[in-house]
């Protein structure tokens, strides 16, 4: 079914042409920016969120210390309500940063009718959000990691029976000097913090006062000091936004590489503008493949984000842009795309679970009897390159020297390892069972949409191929994540882009202290975690990627992921938009991009 969009628009008095009573069509004046969301929303509450879909809506909302150069490659750390880089002790453990006073959160009745202005005591309550074990934050683990002083021991005082997270307790961890100078104190040296300060869909600044107004529907209403507010949200449908009347002045800014011609171009054409530049967001929720491509031809929506792969050799043949989609003006952005897709096993299930040698023997033969290179061809379209582990492309770690099994295709090896360690036909119906004699059956989570099912088709015929029966558990995406959370999916494929430059965030997938949170397989290897703790302390460079390195061996071996690929992402925009392109990390797009009203449909 075609679902239609309708974008706002305030219009005009038409006036007369002539005598005959002809009237001129009336030109729109608000800037709408509309596309769809192929996965449904879970809410916006930065300190609370995991899935991309939602932190890109809330790294519009909200406002981090720092942020990223929309245009610079390789990416650029900048300040946003940060005065100038931080402050960085000699020995490395101590940042200080300023905040430029005159910022303003977005009116809230929570406020009371008062102007609220954001200080670096917003801050320092929302960086100890993440420690309160009542929030569950997925970002926990990475920020346990940095090894706040003091962050620790208040997170263990808050986890005894019947005692609250004190968030009036000062710590030398997180303090705020002042109204707006804000410092952070780590035990070690911590070589990449500033990316912690960057990321305004986890470390965004939240209001006390908002959260403790909304409570449990904090996730419904985010108030924030970013460029657009919340308007309406109907949720896994659809999701408005509008320019927040209170956000200051914020010019167009970038610093694009000098044999970046594009982005030289896109400069020249919006520097010194007021941002944000569009007055409203439209976005939908259409996770089947066919109404959202349809969607976007039909100019419903400016911007058509991830291309489906079904669509590919119809729009991009030979990866170049269709005669007839470049005869209509529409662009083409397409990149790689610092993330990995993967299939997890939870390792406290009782069938693919375990560490003993016979459980590993099944999840590798399992991972050597998928063909992620058929997976490549047929349901992506040639629109992805094979994973050898869990490190993204364009991020520091990655190595496209580097090899594992992990992207071995062997039907041989797998029948040889699933017979020398008793996953016989025991019954005589034709499939394989447990050493045990009980049945060998795999469970994997999956949504119902065209994309999945391709890939579900490609599971099954493999395993089918092993003599391994698979069934598919078939849900929404965000049911999967909370039952993944509790450890109740056996295996889930899914998607895992980098938040940052630094390729260490995709080994926190296997990092023990964040069970249930990244590491959603539940996977425990002490010499895996003293490598991943080894590695963030060092400064990048060969000796740092050896290490993790290692980390990634391990994963390898014990298997709790089979990574299959990186994508390569193909983003498609209208004539009238204007200025956008993918950043490899940053997801706050909306600000720097305009509608040329001239263009756009009436």
């Amino acid at each position: 079914m075609k679902i239609k969009f309708l974008r706002v628009f305030c219009c005009v008095s038409a006036i007369a042409l002539s005598a005959s009573g002809l009237q001129a069509q009336a030109r729109p004046t608000e800037k709408v920016l509309r596309y769809a969301f192929p996965i449904a929303e879970t809410g916006f509450d930065p300190q609370q969120l995991s899935d991309l879909y939602s932190r890109v809506v809330a790294a519009n909302i909200f406002d981090g210390l720092y942020d990223y150069d929309y245009l610079a490659r390789p990416v650029k750390v900048r300040p946003n309500v940060a005065v100038g880089m931080p402050v960085i002790s000699s020995d490395a453990r101590t940042i200080t940063v300023r905040i430029k006073p005159g910022i303003y959160f977005a009116d809230d009745p929570a406020f009371e009718g008062r102007q609220r202005e954001l200080t670096a005591h917003d801050f320092v309550y929302s960086y100890k959000r993440h420690y309160d074990p009542k929030i569950k934050s997925y970002a926990y683990s990475d920020l346990e990691e940095e090894k706040l002083v003091g962050m620790d021991a208040l997170r263990r005082d808050a986890e005894k029976p019947g005692a609250s997270f004190d968030y009036d307790k000062e710590v030398e961890g997180i303090r705020a000097l002042d109204r707006y100078t804000i410092q952070f104190q780590t035990k070690e040296a911590r070589p990449r913090f500033i990316y912690f300060l960057s990321d305004p869909s986890l470390f965004g600044a939240v209001a006390r006062e908002v959260v403790e107004k909304y409570g449990d529907k904090i996730m419904e209403h985010p108030v924030g000091s970013g460029p657009f507010k919340l308007d309406q949200w109907t949720r896994s449908s659809k999701i408005s936004l509008i320019k927040n009347p209170a956000y200051r002045e914020h010019y167009y800014e970038a610093e694009p590489s000098a044999n970046d011609p594009k982005s030289q171009a896109i400069y020249q054409q919006m520097k010194g503008k007021r941002l944000p530049m569009v007055d409203r967001v439209e976005i939908s929720i259409i996770e089947e493949i066919q109404p959202r491509w349809l969607s976007f031809l039909g100019a419903e929506q400016d911007l058509l984000e991830r291309l489906p792969n079904a669509f590919a050799y119809q729009a991009i043949p030979n990866n170049r842009l269709a005669p007839n989609l470049v005869k209509k003006g529409i662009g083409m952005e397409r990149v790689p795309n610092p993330d990995v897709t993967v299939t997890y096993f939870n390792m406290e299930d009782p069938i693919v679970g375990g560490y003993t040698p016979d459980r590993v023997a099944l999840r590798r033969a399992i991972g050597l009897s998928y063909n992620a290179s058929e997976e490549i061809r047929l349901p992506r379209r040639n629109q992805a390159i094979p994973a050898q582990g869990p490190i993204q492309p364009t991020t520091f770690g990655y190595d496209p020297q580097f090899k594992t099994e992990m992207s071995e295709f062997s039907r041989a090896k797998a029948a040889a390892l699933l017979d020398m360690y008793g996953y016989v036909d025991k019954d005589g119906d034709g499939w394989r069972d447990m050493p045990d004699g009980s049945p060998l059956r795999l469970q994997y989570s999956t949504t119902p949409t065209a994309s999945d099912r391709e890939l579900n088709e490609i599971w099954k015929k493999n395993m089918d191929a092993a003599g391994i029966k698979i069934e598919f558990k078939t849900g929404k995406w965000p049911e999967h994540l909370k039952a993944a959370r509790a450890g109740k999916l056996m295996m889930w494929g899914l998607g895992y882009s980098a938040a940052n430059p630094d390729g260490a965030g995709a080994l926190a997938l296997a990092y023990g202290p964040a069970k249930g949170e990244g590491n959603l397989p539940r996977f425990e290897n002490a010499q895996f975690d003293k490598l991943y703790e080894k590695q963030q302390l060092m400064p990048d460079g060969p000796e740092r990627l050896a290490v993790m390195q290692q980390a990634v061996k391990i994963m390898v071996a014990y298997m709790p992921y089979k990574f299959t690929t990186h994508r390569i992402l193909t983003d498609m925009t209208q004539p009238w938009l204007l200025g956008y392109r993918r950043h490899p990390v940053d997801s706050g797009f909306w600000r720097y991009v305009d509608i040329d009203l001239s263009k756009a449909p009436k």
